[in-house]
């Protein structure tokens, strides 16, 4: 890999926020972009040690979350698509499904902000006339010159036009926004999905019938990183979120003999998600896990709308105490 980084590549200012779908200059942590060959970009992010959303967690030892090296890849390839594969301005960017695995050793948080190497690889998967409609990227994530994890993405691409015309037929007439959302309280503390700020929390009415857990996916529209600009409808941020606090949230087996890990010391380090519609802002949408699983290990959590599922998830579960003593942070 050290053939391909440029020796200059930044990390000082970040990239303008249009050009990876951001309004906030406080969201985007890709700072550098780097073509190195037809297909393949290099990028640059910091990860920031104090975020209000992605630094919100009471687990021990700190980590950088693995939805924050997520986003940090999701940006890259945004910024790459534009600029290497010819997308338009405007076009919108559906996700289909994705994949990510982390090494939390090599993320572990230190006293200064992370320094990560996004290694893209860019395809187009269907072309139609002069546009590309369907395309995935793959990247390898480095921190300090250690390989942190891997990321695929497949996604669809959308006029302006196509994408309102789809979401206007898919809802027969005007389509609600987030911006015009009220919030609604929660019953579900923050200690109980290992955070400490409640506007971080997005479930609410959780519910153990039948050897399932399950829970309202209910954020709060006015939390600035899960809604950084308006939507209409729950981004695959939010039902992300919302599958790794439903995990966090279940009971721990029993310890007897050993047991588990605490749940202070785990964390969801991997996640793979297949997204087969839109969650929509009109009715509610909840969040199913097996209640009794494993503690760590994958742990799989159906979102369901109307009867009909919208999103599947596997997250991957892991005990993180070891690192404390066996691993270094930087």
């Amino acid at each position: 890999m050290d053939g391909r980084i440029p020796a200059d590549l930044g990390f000082k200012a970040t990239l303008d926020q249009t050009l990876v779908h951001r309004s906030a200059v406080s969201e985007v942590f890709v700072t550098d972009l780097r073509p190195v060959s037809d297909t393949d970009v290099v990028a640059a992010a910091q990860l920031p040690l104090n975020h209000g959303y992605f630094s919100d967690h009471t687990q021990t030892p700190a980590v950088f979350d693995v939805l924050l090296v997520l986003e940090a890849g999701r940006q890259a390839a945004i910024a790459g698509t534009h600029a290497h594969m010819g997308a338009r301005e405007g076009t919108q960017m559906i996700v289909d499904r994705f994949a990510i695995d982390t090494d939390p050793a090599a993320l572990l948080c230190g006293d200064r902000p992370g320094e990560l190497v996004i290694d893209n690889r860019f395809t187009v998967v269907r072309r139609r006339r002069d546009r590309v409609r369907a395309g995935r990227v793959d990247q390898v994530f480095h921190v300090d010159g250690v390989r942190a994890g891997t990321h695929s993405m497949d996604v669809l691409f959308l006029t302006p036009g196509e994408y309102e015309a789809v979401r206007r037929a898919q809802l027969g007439g005007p389509v609600p926004r987030t911006s015009d959302m009220t919030a609604a309280p929660t019953d579900v503390s923050p200690a109980s999905v290992c955070r400490t700020n409640p506007l971080n929390v997005v479930l609410a009415d959780t519910v153990t019938r039948d050897g399932v857990l399950s829970a309202e996916v209910r954020p709060r529209w006015d939390n600035p990183s899960l809604f950084d600009h308006s939507y209409d409808h729950l981004p695959a941020a939010v039902l992300a979120e919302a599958a790794r606090q439903l995990v966090l949230a279940a009971p721990l087996p029993d310890r007897t003999g050993g047991g588990p890990a605490a749940p202070g010391t785990r964390h969801v380090t991997g996640l793979r998600a297949a997204f087969t519609g839109f969650a929509e802002l009109t009715s509610p949408v909840r969040a199913r896990t097996p209640a009794d699983a494993p503690a760590t290990g994958e742990r799989e959590v159906r979102l369901e709308q109307d009867g009909a599922t919208v999103a599947e998830l596997s997250l991957a579960l892991t005990d993180t105490s070891h690192l404390s003593t066996e691993a270094t942070p930087r």
